[in-house]
């Protein structure tokens, strides 16, 4: 099997460089490996698609995973997930192995199936996109990894910390197939399909593929009600009246007075320009998954 393979070499990859060409050659998938910075991962994929490739690999995390298909989505190509970021919930929702070995073997069959994604403003996410505090935080971390190189799971820490100390709300009206309200909200969660709220699997999805956008809107509270919900939702304990979510959406439109809004999308952030425009591609990617 012949495939272009795209690999991270950011996404803690690069330490496992033999383990991968190992695991790939031992499940008979051919290709030249290109071991890539992230900022290129984009470019390659779209030469390698332009080229006819009816399969392409993508090795990293779920940011690195999120490129990649915005790229695919819609075409006749075929995504191959090589999970090697530190959480992967892309490939975990989809019962792709962690394991170096098993998920090339996955890769190997050739069994693709069809799933959905979801965009805001022409930007594709595989996951999750987020406005408020969650981007806040994730500008903080990338801080703090590029100017004081720590770690990432302690610049997070360090980044709630912080973010929390600057706590509020916004106001963002929101039209969700074409009804309108206005929310004062410290969190809006938009999903690729729906999240599990409680035990066991909180924070899963049972299926990305039924066509729905995930909103979930965070009711404005003070500090330490916001900590107490947060705390609440980790353990998949919520409460009604932490949080309003908005079921059976298609589209939804996201206005602030804001000129700019911080938006995460797989955990990374980018400032867009409002209105958000988000709405569901019901399986436009084709993804080799069991």
């Amino acid at each position: 099997m012949k495939a272009a393979i795209l690999i991270n070499r950011g996404g803690g990859s690069v330490g496992e460089r033999p383990a991968i060409e190992d695991a790939l050659a031992s499940a008979g998938i051919e290709g030249d490996v290109q071991w890539l910075e992230g900022r290129h991962i984009a470019k390659a994929a779209k030469a390698a698609v332009a080229k006819g490739a009816r399969l392409v690999i993508a090795g990293g995390g779920d940011g690195t995973i999120s490129c990649v298909a915005g790229v695919l989505a819609g075409t006749k190509s075929c995504l191959g997930v090589l999970p090697l970021g530190t959480l992967n919930h892309f490939a975990r929702d989809l019962k792709i192995p962690t394991d170096l070995a098993e998920a090339a073997k996955l890769i190997a069959t050739g069994k693709a199936r069809p799933v959905d994604l979801a965009e805001v403003n022409g930007r594709v996410f595989v996951n999750n996109s987020a406005v408020g505090l969650y981007p806040l935080m994730v500008l903080d971390r990338e801080a703090q990894q590029s100017d004081l190189g720590r770690s990432k799971r302690w610049a997070m820490a360090v980044a709630a910390t912080r973010t929390l100390l600057r706590f509020s709300s916004r106001r963002l009206r929101l039209t969700v197939n074409n009804q309108t309200a206005v929310v004062d909200t410290p969190l809006l969660f938009v999903g690729n399909n729906a999240y599990r709220l409680e035990m066991p699997g909180a924070g899963t999805r049972e299926a990305i593929d039924r066509g729905e956008l995930f909103v979930l809107v965070l009711r404005r509270k003070s500090r330490l009600g916001f900590c107490l919900a947060s705390v609440r939702a980790l353990f998949g304990r919520a409460r009604r009246e932490d949080a309003a979510q908005i079921d059976g959406v298609k589209t939804l439109k996201v206005d602030s007075r804001h000129s700019k809004m911080a938006v995460s999308l797989d955990g990374e952030t980018l400032h867009m320009k409002p209105p958000l425009k988000y709405k569901i591609r019901p399986k436009a990617l084709n993804v080799i998954a069991p």
